[in-house]
C-alpha cells in the first residue's frame, strides 16, 4: 500500500479542518510511522491494551466502547475521519476502552511518545491535542445527557443530527445526497442505552413522521429543524473547525 504524505492528506483541504503551517505538518509527518487498514468489525485497540500507539482515522467509521463482565456493551462515541485516537490511554497504564471499526477503515499510526513530542516541539500542536481531547469529552457529555435525561425519541434525534452533520462536513456537497450511515440498530441501542426493540420502534416512528430516512446504508435528513427541536439540541449540530493531527 502506497502511503500518503501528511501534506497531501485528502482531509486537509476540507473546510472542517484548520489550516496548519508547513512546520506543523512536517512535525506530524516526522512522528507518523505507518498506515494500517482494517476491515469492518475488526479491533484497533483492545480494552486493557498497554502498548497501543496513537492513531488518526483517515477513512471510514469506528467507535469507542466499554464492556461489562457479562458482555454488555456501552458505546462511548462514534469516530469519523479526522478523529485522533488513543490520548486517553496515554494518561494511564492501559486502554480504558476498546476501539472497533464499523466499516473498512484506514488509520495513520504515530509513535507511542508522539503526544509528548507534539507538546515539547510545538506549543500550538500541544494546544490542538488539548482542544481535541476537550471536544471528545463534550461529545461524551452530550451522550451522558441523552442517556440520563432525554426520551428515546430525543436521544435518537440527537444522534441522527450530530452524526449527519459530522459526516456531511466530510463531503463536498455537505450531505445533499445523504451521508454514509453504517450503524446497525444494535449500535444505536448500545450508544444510547436503549433496548433493541425500543430503538427499532422509535426509528420507525421518526421516519413515519417524515424527519429522516435510512436506506441502503445512507442517512437522509428530511426535516433537520424538527429533529433539532425534538432533541432540544443546543446550536445547529454542525461541528466546529478543528485541528487535524
Amino acid at each position: 500500500m502506497t502511503e500518503t504524505r501528511c501534506a497531501d492528506c485528502p482531509l486537509r483541504p476540507l473546510p472542517l479542518f484548520l489550516e496548519h503551517s508547513t512546520d506543523e505538518v512536517d512535525l506530524v509527518q516526522s512522528l507518523k510511522r505507518r498506515e494500517v487498514r482494517l476491515e469492518a468489525d475488526e479491533t484497533l485497540i483492545h480494552e486493557g491494551q498497554t502498548d497501543a500507539p496513537l492513531y488518526t482515522l483517515r477513512e471510514g467509521w469506528a467507535f469507542r466502547y466499554k464492556t461489562l463482565s457479562d458482555g454488555r456493551r456501552q458505546i462511548l462515541s462514534f469516530l469519523l475521519a479526522g478523529d485522533f485516537i488513543g490520548v486517553q490511554q496515554k494518561m494511564g497504564d492501559a486502554a480504558a476502552h476498546g476501539v472497533d471499526t464499523l466499516t473498512p477503515a484506514l488509520f495513520c499510526v504515530f509513535q507511542r511518545d508522539s503526544l509528548w513530542e507534539l507538546h515539547r516541539r510545538s506549543p500550538t500542536m500541544g494546544f490542538n491535542i488539548t482542544w481535541l481531547t476537550a471536544h471528545e469529552e463534550s461529545l461524551v457529555d452530550d451522550t451522558l445527557l441523552s442517556v440520563g435525561r432525554r426520551s428515546a425519541e430525543e436521544r435518537i434525534a440527537m444522534l441522527l443530527i450530530l452524526l449527519f452533520k459530522r459526516a456531511a462536513a466530510l463531503q463536498k456537497n455537505d450531505g445533499a445526497n445523504g451521508v454514509p450511515f453504517p450503524l446497525t440498530q444494535q449500535h444505536i441501542a448500545d450508544g444510547l442505552g436503549l433496548s433493541l426493540v425500543h430503538t427499532n420502534k422509535t426509528l420507525r416512528k421518526l421516519e413515519r413522521r417524515g424527519l429522516h430516512r435510512i436506506a441502503d446504508g445512507r442517512l437522509f435528513m428530511r426535516d433537520v429543524k424538527a429533529l433539532a427541536r425534538l432533541a432540544d439540541l443546543f446550536g445547529d449540530g454542525h461541528p466546529p473547525p478543528r485541528p487535524l493531527i
